[in-house]
């Protein structure tokens, strides 16, 4: 990767993205110490003032992933993909945005599922469906999915849009349990879509 570091007296402009939902989570700068740490360690660091410091977020405050680190054209700037384990600002907005799309809320709410599975907390309607396994939340799923029919030939609009949120989740909870996001369901839909 080559990178200028002459253009702002020896720091590239940086963004942390978000891999999973494209979410900006930061941006900053970083040195060659910083780009150099992000390449062996794996985890993010930016410059606060003069120091570099480990990026952290989420409940247990863990350090942030780094997937892959995009250089621009120009070698000035640089994208660090990266797959947070929960919010890195404490808040789901940038700069005072809403910054969390509708469709990139499922992966949120997987990040959420994949964290009950982690930690079972008790009376957890979604710790009971692990519990039971993947014949109970696979049966769940085909249960969801005739309520959602029966919503869809005979019922209202709300009704049906309540029931296929249900199997939606069900479905996520199903993916989670196989070891699957709902990013490769959504990869998957893209390799057989044909304009």
């Amino acid at each position: 990767m080559n990178l200028d570091y002459t253009s702002y007296n020896g720091l590239i402009q940086t963004v942390i993205q978000d891999k999973r939902t494209d979410k900006i989570l930061r941006v900053g700068f970083a040195n060659k110490y910083c780009v150099s740490q992000m390449e062996t360690e794996k985890q993010v660091y930016l410059l606060d003032g003069d120091d570099p410091i480990l990026l952290t977020g989420g409940e247990y405050n863990k350090p942030v992933a780094v997937d892959t680190i995009i250089a621009a054209e120009d070698g000035r700037s640089i994208v660090v993909r990266a797959l947070p384990d929960g919010s890195t600002t404490g808040t789901d907005a940038f700069l005072g945005d809403k910054n969390i799309e509708d469709l990139a809320f499922l992966s949120h709410l997987q990040d959420f599922i994949e964290r009950r599975k982690q930690e079972m907390p008790e009376g957890s309607y979604t710790t009971k469906l692990f519990t039971k396994g993947v014949n109970k939340i696979s049966q769940k799923v085909g249960e969801e999915a005739v309520e959602t029919i029966i919503e869809a030939t005979n019922g209202t609009k709300e009704q049906f849009l309540y029931e296929s949120a249900d199997l939606i989740y069900h479905l996520i909870v199903l993916l989670t349990e196989k070891k699957l996001r709902i990013e490769d369901l959504a990869r998957e839909l893209r390799a057989r879509h044909k304009e």
